[in-house]
């Protein structure tokens, strides 16, 4: 076998550890995404797993944490916008913030534009961006509307 199909066979080893020990955990491509671009550092764009890097090596680490992190945004481009309604909610009360806060936040700070993969298609990042926005606009939207709804005894 060549070194690049062994160096493909360990680089898929490490994807499936990733899917398996870290991503298996995560409830919604949207939290895994935020999961996985927290592995990324926004200077150098270079992506670090301390677990994952010293049982591979951290350029197989790298690779794989790269291809997962891919892999998740482009399922999430696909979804429709209710799927990604319900994922959004998901993640709003899995958050360790007050809804109402990770909300402002998410509005104001547009944090979610540093989950996109570096390599990605301008127009795929412009869909995902409009499809968040539209999507907390409608969380923002129920919770409003829930909490003004009347409550029976």
């Amino acid at each position: 076998m060549s070194q690049a199909g062994t160096t493909r066979m360990v680089v898929d080893d490490a994807i499936q550890d990733i899917k398996n020990r870290t991503l298996a955990g995560i409830s919604g491509d949207l939290s895994r995404l935020v999961c996985l671009a927290s592995t990324r550092d926004y200077n150098t764009g270079r992506y670090h797993h301390e677990g994952l890097g010293s049982h591979f090596s951290e350029e197989v680490a790298e690779f794989a944490l790269e291809a997962c992190h891919r892999e998740v945004f482009q399922q999430l481009t696909l979804i429709s916008l209710e799927d990604l309604v319900g994922q959004l909610e998901s993640y709003v009360r899995s958050a360790s913030a007050k809804p109402a806060e990770v909300i402002d936040t998410w509005e104001k700070l547009q944090p979610y534009r540093v989950t996109v993969p570096l390599e990605c298609e301008p127009l795929s990042a412009e869909v995902f961006f409009s499809n968040i926005r539209t999507a907390l606009a409608i969380v923002r939207f129920r919770r409003m509307r829930d909490s003004k709804a009347p409550r029976s005894s």
